[in-house]
């Protein structure tokens, strides 16, 4: 994701635009991104900060290309990069002992004279031979702990120019998106998917179907009738601005989302965004504006949590079968998919919803939702950190720290199948 340096976003009549590379009016920045590419792909064992200046040379003769831009893609091509690192933190003892051992040489002149009579050529061999290595060997060692001096390794980097423009305009949309208070995605097609990826990235959201009225299950779109209308359905997000804790790591989520819903169909997201001035603008983008998505396969998981508790409760225990695949539940025009379903063996199903990132209001809402849908057997599972001190708790609310418990899970699962009259 870029930093908010890097970002690049219009406000044109209450409208946000963010920066966009496009085919008819920066067809030249493909030989650009050919350049650029090339300067890493042929840049093994140099540093960072002499990557980044041949880059900014390539623009030098590029009126119409903002610093901004240009950082960007700095940016966009070290994340594409691996780079040498110092984890074991060996840089900054070399340099105590080299500063130390230096210290009686000082001041360095590049020409020794009567007054000053240590040259540094002549310190540095010196150094060299008492530190049992070549002084350029010490030289690339000596700031490797810094990001500008860090010596790239290899890059995997992009397949080629057009993915590399591509993954700008991606980015400089993820860069927008980052200051939404709301961001509002209305899906006709492809809805289990998006939902599914917005829980993998434990995002804050609520749905609501727009077709069918109450009693109508939404039809299978591959049995669709021609000129039948698909259901409908609105699903309203949290923005990463509108989040009181970690808001920094709920907007790298919500960037890594963004890829996963530009590569569905049958969608169009409308945010509003907070304003450099305080003010709010309004972002709409669709599947019909044709961002490419880079997303790779998908892991099954985003959340520790969620992984080490499927990895501890297994396949089926004590009669319940885990089932990942979340079921579409509707009331009315409410529309809910819990994260895991679980099947006892007489047929008793139980939903539960883990709630990750939150606020006051989010939480509210759930227990709203919660309540509309009553009369399906619904376990909530809350962090601590969101209760109050003296906060009641219902029967259907698991409380965890940092893991949910089996042995509280499962007494809360059959204790979900009496009320239930089992």
């Amino acid at each position: 994701m870029l930093t908010s340096e890097q970002s690049i976003v219009e406000y044109r009549g209450g409208r946000a635009v963010p920066d966009r590379l496009t085919q008819g009016t920066h067809r030249h920045y493909r030989d650009y991104a050919e350049r650029m590419l090339a300067v890493y792909r042929n840049g093994a064992g140099r540093q960072r900060r002499s990557l980044h200046k041949q880059i900014e040379a390539i623009f030098a003769d590029e009126a119409n290309c903002p610093v901004r831009r240009i950082q960007a893609f700095c940016k966009l091509l070290d994340d594409a990069s691996v780079y040498e690192a110092d984890s074991a933190g060996k840089a900054a003892k070399l340099r105590l002992e080299v500063f130390s051992r230096a210290a009686r040489f000082h001041p360095l002149v590049q020409t020794s004279d009567r007054l000053f009579e240590h040259q540094e050529s002549q310190a540095k061999t010196k150094l060299a031979e008492e530190l049992a290595a070549p002084w350029d060997q010490i030289e690339r060692t000596l700031y490797a702990d810094v990001m500008a001096f860090q010596q790239l390794e290899s890059f995997p980097g992009y397949s080629d120019a057009t993915a590399f423009l591509s993954r700008y305009n991606v980015a400089q949309l993820q860069g927008a998106l980052y200051r939404a208070e709301t961001i509002t995605v209305t899906a006709t097609r492809d809805l289990k998917t998006i939902v599914r990826y917005a829980k993998l990235a434990r995002l804050l959201h609520e749905i609501e179907r727009l077709g069918p009225s109450e009693g109508v299950q939404p039809p299978d779109e591959r049995k669709l009738v021609r000129g039948t209308p698909p259901t409908a359905y609105r699903i309203t997000f949290s923005g990463p601005a509108s989040v009181l804790h970690e808001t920094r790591r709920y907007g790298v989520n919500f960037a890594r989302f963004l890829p996963a819903l530009l590569a569905c169909k049958g969608w169009k997201l409308t945010a509003i965004l907070q304003t450099p001035w305080k003010t709010a603008a309004k972002l709409i983008i669709s599947d019909a504006d044709r961002f490419t998505s880079h997303l790779p396969a998908p892991e099954e998981f985003d959340s520790g949590l969620e992984e080490s508790f499927a990895n501890k409760f297994g396949t089926t225990r004590e009669g319940w079968r885990l089932i990942r695949e979340g079921d579409i539940l509707h009331e009315h025009q409410a529309t809910f998919i819990p994260d895991f379903t679980f099947r006892h063996e007489d047929g008793t199903e139980v939903f539960l919803e883990i709630v990750g990132f939150w606020t006051p209001e989010y939480l509210e809402q759930k227990r709203k939702t919660l309540h509309r849908f009553r009369k399906h057997r619904i376990l909530l599972a809350v962090p601590q950190s969101s209760l109050r001190e003296d906060a009641a708790i219902a029967d259907n609310v698991i409380v965890y720290k940092t893991a949910l418990k089996l042995e509280l899970l499962l007494a809360a699962l059959e204790a979900a199948r009496g009320r239930h009259g089992v």
